[in-house]
Formats: C-alpha cells, structure tokens, sequence
C-alpha cells in the first residue's frame, strides 16, 4: 500500500468539501489502485486527506491524468497557503486497519528514536490496547525513514474515544508510549470526517 497525506489550512472550508465530493464522482472510477481516503478539517482550521492507493506506480499514474491537474488546481484555491505532502510505503495497519463506521478520527504526528523498537512494542501491546479502548476500531501508520509517523486512528465516536482517554491516562502502557518520543506529539481531532 502507498500513502498520501494532503495537509493545509482552509481558507473556504465549503469549497474544499465540494471538491471532495466531486473527486469520488467523477474522477475516482478512472483512479487505478485507489483504495480509499479519510479526510476533514479540524477546529482550527487545518485540512487534512490521507489517500490510500496498492502502489506508488498507481499513486504517480492518478496524479499524471489531465482531469487530476485540473481538478487540483481548482481544489488549491481552497487553501490559504501552500499545502504539504507526505508520502511513503511503509506503513501498518491496527486492528486491521481503518472502519468507514468511524464517528470519530484523531490523526497524531510525531517522531520516535528508535522506529524499529517502537513498533513490536506496539504489536506487542495490541492485544492490551483492544481491551482497553473497545472505542478504538482501528488505525493506519505511515512512516517516514527518518523515525517520524502519521497514525490515522478510528474511534466509534468522540465522547467515547475522550472517556478512554482519561482512563488511559493511569495506564503504565501510555507512559511506555510516551516515553519512546523524542518530541511532541501533534493531535489533529476530526469530528466529522468523510471515510470512503
């Protein structure tokens, strides 16, 4: 699987929807190896698409059709600065992957020393983390080499993923998680995401 991940602050949050929706319709069923996207603007603001296609080679092969140009350059409009893309291969499922039954995503961005380690603990502890958030239906990572991650986590709805949330907090598993960071961790909350 390769991964897109389209970032920017909306300046017409309306606009960026509609041509959202005018993606799935008309130029989706001519996008070779698209598998889906999960996609919404936060409350502050920021627009966020993680697109998800079988290969880079069918990744490339959408963005080189003509309709695609077009169509970016008039869903550009709706941001009020250049956008970033983050792109990569190596990426993990949770749970086996995202749900379209999601009320709820929190997207976490952040940098881990010891990339390798940190993933068997994660495997390690999936079976723990399942009982301890029931809320959780799964999770897509996509990293970067140089230790960096994007997680896409799926929640059933926000009051139950911040009712987890707290108990978590007593959790030595979430110490154990925490301490493996170099840096801060990003949260970007979407309370009403588009799943396809």
């Amino acid at each position: 699987m390769f991964v897109q991940v389209i970032e920017g602050k909306a300046k017409d949050p309306d606009l960026w929807r509609r041509q959202g929706e005018r993606w799935l319709q008309e130029l989706q069923p001519g996008a070779k190896g698209y598998l889906g996207h999960t996609g919404g603007i936060t409350a502050d603001g920021v627009a966020i698409d993680v697109a998800r296609f079988e290969s880079e080679a069918d990744a490339r092969a959408n963005s080189d059709r003509p309709e695609q140009g077009a169509w970016w350059n008039e869903t550009e409009k709706a941001y009020d600065s250049p956008v970033t893309f983050t792109e990569s291969s190596d990426t993990e499922l949770l749970f086996g992957g995202g749900s379209n039954d999601a009320g709820f995503v929190q997207i976490m961005k952040g940098t881990v020393g010891d990339p390798a380690s940190f993933r068997q603990w994660g495997k390690d502890h999936e079976g723990d983390l399942k009982k301890l958030r029931p809320d959780l239906l799964g999770g897509l990572d996509i990293w970067q080499p140089d230790g960096s991650y994007i997680s896409v986590a799926y929640f059933t709805s926000e009051a139950e993923a911040r009712k987890n949330e707290g108990a978590m907090g007593d959790s030595p598993m979430m110490g154990e998680y925490m301490s493996q960071h170099t840096g801060e961790i990003q949260f970007l909350d979407i309370t009403d995401p588009v799943i396809d």
